[in-house]
């Protein structure tokens, strides 16, 4: 007994000796000299644990003197074991600097919000598609954009031609009018140009493609209510580049495309060009082209010019033409029935681009941009035409800098958007006219490592009017705030909203699929442009477990009210149709899911969309039409990178409320793909849609006599299983 009292009497002693020793560890960064919060930090031998706080501190008291080893453990750091002594009745102080793990999360910088800033401390909401993702869509449809935005989460292609498979894009539930498209900052795809827009700008020469989602007027002017999609240009390296791509397809497609690129001093250029052919196909056997029939043509040269060493000036052209036709099958192969059903649509496209960079005094820079972007279309059927040209031109300049931490930019633009009807049989000329002159201002500030704020405000006044009505003036005030929050090193928060608006237009998806048939032109005495507010949320954690596994989690809740909406209805009942705003309004509310995970040469990609979007007109609720409410994304790629890789992927869509009141049945689309790649070769094949899912086994396509048919609205695909492959050559 009293040899247990003395060794208890020795314990607390001891524990008193221990409680006046204290540990005081500073835990940073070796690359930015950055605190590092929710360190674990064990010391070995007494099975004791602390994290530190987000300073990169953590403090252990009652630690026993002497030798004690302690390891350190972040996601996305290298593990660390540090042997530090402790000393006797006092605080000890030690430094900890812990380094980036070999495989670091891959470092995306965008520049749509103007300003060239890393993803992931951005506090306005990017999304950027580039890299490996980009080049596996061009795999997949060399010709066109449409099958990289129709894969990504929120973002629906919608077929407006069930014959000429002429489409649109939606973000989030809202019509295609209301996203904006751009290339390299130049807003010139809007309007007549819009309804072929995404089946004629190809990815080949593009180096990343950019989306914002939600309100985004405050940027680049009005009709981004939904979003903005950026897609930005390949630009020369220091090396030349010389890239070949030659694919073809089952369905009787075949595409071919060159791109070069070269620096020669201070002067660098590319050109890309490319032949896309495209034979009738039906698949379904019913008469009707599934994929019409058409030939594009494209070339893009751009010069990039270093005028001093402050000052550059990039110089480019898009040019375009294409033959597409599509309908009865006989008609297309050759039989020109004068009876028979046809749509054909014959376009071209010339813009010019030009951007001049001077980089001033104080890390002040000045950017004067302008573009211009003629685009002529004739839709023919049996029995009407619609022609006509429009052209669109953007000018800016802006004032960016950086002042005592805080990014900022200020600038002024003018852009004009003219349309001419160039034949008519009856009714009236659709003519349009806008200008629109703004002013807009932008800040982002840090204010802590764990809080950026950006703000932007802009105001808009526009020009619009019809042939036939007088002028209309509209002034917008578009106030935009973002914010940014480091909760830990890999968890992020965004908070953002703002205003836009949209003035009106004949060119909407409900034109596009009547053909612009007795169509009445808008009385701006009567009609009004829309209005919209977006609000935003998302959550973000990126980071690497147990040394191998790379995570990125990314959860977005949102929410966009339009005021207004600019409807078309046959309001005579004779068949004429006219533009009006609702009494009423339209909303849409949701969220998205994103789960990206690595491990070595695997990759897995899961994607849910929840989407709730509503008509809200004379008090009468009603489902957006068209409008899948729940949407999965899978893709499971394996890549060696340099030699090899393969994916496959599932893609669901929920069933569709469709304009006849019934519903669209749900389905899955699959597809596998493959690319070897050799020193200056490769090979690819995908397999699109390979259990063949077409709307033609739901339900039919039209109704009606071959000659005169009634399409349905298309929800789901009309190709079919669809094969293609092709080779690739660089230097």
């Amino acid at each position: 007994m009293r040899k247990i009292f003395i060794l208890l009497l020795l314990m607390g002693m001891s524990n008193l000796l221990y409680a006046q020793n204290s540990l005081r560890i500073t835990i940073r960064s070796a690359e930015k000299n950055e605190p590092l919060a929710g360190v674990t930090t064990l010391i070995k031998g007494l099975n004791r644990s602390a994290y530190s706080d987000h300073e990169g501190i953590l403090i252990l008291k009652n630690v026993p003197s002497g030798k004690q080893i302690l390891e350190f453990k972040l996601l996305g750091f290298k593990s660390k074991i540090d042997t530090v002594v402790v000393s006797e009745n006092k605080t000890t102080e030690h430094k900890v600097v812990l380094n980036p793990e070999q495989e670091e999360i891959e470092e995306v910088v965008v520049s749509t919000t103007r300003r060239s800033r890393s993803i992931s401390d951005l506090p306005t909401r990017v999304e950027a598609i580039s890299g490996e993702e980009l080049a596996e869509k061009a795999n997949m449809k060399p010709g066109s954009i449409q099958m990289l935005l129709a894969e990504s989460t929120g973002i629906q292609v919608q077929q407006t031609s069930a014959t000429s498979a002429n489409a649109t894009i939606r973000i989030q539930g809202m019509d295609g009018r209301y996203t904006q498209l751009l290339k390299d900052g130049f807003p010139v795809y809007s309007g007549f140009a819009s309804g072929l827009s995404i089946m004629q700008i190809p990815p080949l020469d593009l180096s990343q493609v950019e989306v914002i989602k939600g309100s985004a007027s405050t940027l680049y002017g009005g009709g981004a209510i939904a979003g903005l999609v950026n897609m930005i240009s390949r630009r020369p390296e220091a090396e030349p580049e010389y890239s070949f791509m030659f694919n073809g397809t089952s369905a009787k497609g075949f595409d071919a495309s060159g791109f070069y690129a070269s620096q020669y001093g201070k002067t660098g250029v590319t050109t890309y060009a490319a032949v896309n052919l495209q034979k009738a196909y039906d698949p379904s056997n019913t008469g009707f082209s599934a994929i019409p029939q058409f030939s594009r043509f494209t070339i893009n040269p751009r010069l990039y010019q270093r005028l001093s060493s402050n000052q550059k000036l990039m110089v480019g052209i898009d040019a375009s033409t294409e033959n597409r036709l599509g309908g009865y099958m006989n008609y297309i192969s050759g039989d020109r029935n004068e009876s028979s059903y046809y749509e054909r649509n014959l376009s071209k496209r010339i813009g010019s681009q030009l951007c001049y960079d001077n980089s001033l005094k104080g890390n002040t820079h000045l950017q004067i941009k302008n573009a211009f972007s003629w685009f002529d279309r004739s839709i023919d059927y049996r029995d009407h035409q619609f022609y006509g040209n429009q052209l669109l031109s953007f000018s800016e300049l802006t004032l960016a800098g950086t002042t005592k931490g805080m990014d900022w930019v200020t600038g002024l633009n003018l852009s004009t958007e003219k349309f001419n009807q160039q034949k008519i049989q009856s009714g009236s000329k659709l003519n349009m006219h806008q200008i629109s002159t703004g002013g807009f201002v932008q800040n982002t500030i840090k204010f802590k490592d764990w809080f950026s704020l950006e703000g932007g405000l802009r105001t808009d006044v526009v020009n619009w009017r019809s042939i036939y009505h007088e002028q209309r003036t509209e002034v917008f005030v578009l106030p935009r705030v973002s914010a940014f929050f480091r909760m830990a090193q890999y968890l992020t928060s965004r908070l953002g909203g703002g205003l836009g608006y949209k003035t009106p237009t004949i060119f909407t998806e409900d034109a596009e699929k009547i053909g612009f048939r007795n169509l009445n032109p808008i009385d701006p005495s009567k009609v009004k442009s829309e209005h919209s507010y977006g609000l935003n949320c998302d959550f973000n954690y990126r980071g690497i477990i147990a040394d191998k596994i790379t995570v990125s989690l990314n959860q977005l809740f949102y929410y966009t009210y339009l005021n207004n909406p600019l409807v078309l209805s046959d309001s005579s009942g004779i068949g004429s149709f006219s533009y009006a705003n609702a009494n009423g309004h339209i909303d849409s509310r949701g969220f998205e899911t994103n789960l990206k995970l690595g491990y070595n040469e695997l990759k897995l990609f899961l994607g849910y969309s929840f989407t709730d979007a509503k008509d809200h007109f004379n008090a009468i609720q009603v489902i957006k039409k068209l409008t899948p409410k729940h949407r999965i994304n899978t893709v499971l790629m394996y890549e060696k990178e340099g030699s090899f890789r393969m994916g496959l992927e599932a893609y669901y869509f929920s069933e569709q409320l469709l304009n006849n009141g019934n519903k669209g049945q749900p389905y899955w689309v699959c597809g596998f793909m493959a690319e070897k790649k050799f020193s200056h070769f490769g090979l690819f094949i995908n397999f699109e849609n390979f259990t063949d899912i077409r709307q033609t086994k739901f339900s039919t396509v039209y109704s009606g006599t071959p000659d005169a048919p009634v399409f349905a609205d298309v929800y789901a695909p009309l190709d079919g299983f669809v094969v293609n492959g092709g080779a690739k050559l660089s230097f």
